[in-house]
């Protein structure tokens, strides 16, 4: 099975394609002396609700980081594009950490994300400069929340429909813009029941695959409910001591409503040939 591997000499990284490896704020007011006990309004349906408000604003544009921890190493993959959540489809330029030996970075990864499908070019391993390489998100044991070294901006958002708990931890600004922080867990099983026929599929599988289906995120809504940042930590078996490997994966988004032109490769275009282990 294919996977991105990174480093010789400090040992082998896994940092990407593994299809088979790889505060609570309680508010109180009133006058003088008497307190007022009404509990803070349940915030796990604005959470739910999170998805749905971004397709509302149309598009974004979208920053990752995805920070992943295993056998002593930590490694950091980065990627900025866009995302256009009507027709859930992106461009994410994902590039992988230097190496061991401090050479540099190497030509970012140009990934497509489609419904049910990861599009991904300059993939290397034997695979032409000019083909891309198309995985089914489904066959994925983690649903593509990880393997493409980025979480597709609307499938983390999906996540969270799967929240059964959530604490309102306070107001702060994220990137200039006023927001409401909330911390809590989601349940891939149960996301995946309210999740779009889309990205259906992709959730029941990495609720399957990781080594845990519950997800710990802090996530912040802006005033319109959208994400303005959302970070999940998910936890999966793989590597070759299938040891268990800690991720946490952080995404921005911002310039909601900003111009949005993905378009999928022809099939022409998509490499069909076996793409070589590193």
């Amino acid at each position: 099975m294919a996977r991105w591997q990174h480093g010789k000499a400090g040992g082998t990284v896994v940092a990407g394609l593994m299809a088979g490896v790889c505060l609570a704020a309680a508010g109180c007011s009133g006058g003088g002396a008497v307190a007022d006990d009404a509990p803070a309004p349940d915030p796990v349906p604005a959470l739910h609700r999170a998805a749905d408000a971004l397709v509302d604003a149309g598009t974004s544009k979208a920053r990752t980081s995805m920070e992943m921890a295993t056998g002593g190493t930590r490694v950091t993959i980065r990627g900025e594009g866009v995302y256009d959540y009507t027709r859930r489809l992106g461009e994410l330029k994902v590039r992988l950490p230097q190496d061991p030996a401090g050479r540099g970075e190497d030509p970012p990864i140009t990934e497509l994300l489609a419904p049910g499908a990861l599009f991904m070019k300059n993939r290397g391993a034997g695979v032409p400069a000019d083909k891309w390489v198309r995985v089914e998100t489904a066959s994925l044991s983690d649903g593509n929340l990880v393997t493409g070294g980025a979480t597709d901006p609307f499938a983390a958002a999906e996540v969270l429909r799967g929240a059964r708990t959530a604490t309102y931890v306070g107001e702060t600004e994220v990137a200039g813009t006023e927001v409401r922080h909330y911390r809590g867990t989601a349940d891939l099983a149960l996301a995946a029941k309210g999740a779009s026929a889309g990205g259906r599929d992709s959730l029941r599988a990495a609720a399957k695959g990781f080594a845990t289906a519950a997800v710990p995120f802090d996530v912040f809504l802006d005033d319109e409910g959208r994400i303005r940042k959302v970070r999940h930590r998910f936890s999966f078996v793989g590597g070759r001591d299938r040891g268990t490997v800690a991720v946490a994966s952080t995404t921005l988004l911002y310039d909601f409503g900003v111009r949005v032109d993905v378009r999928l490769p022809d099939r022409a275009d998509i490499y069909a040939g076996r793409i070589a282990e590193e």
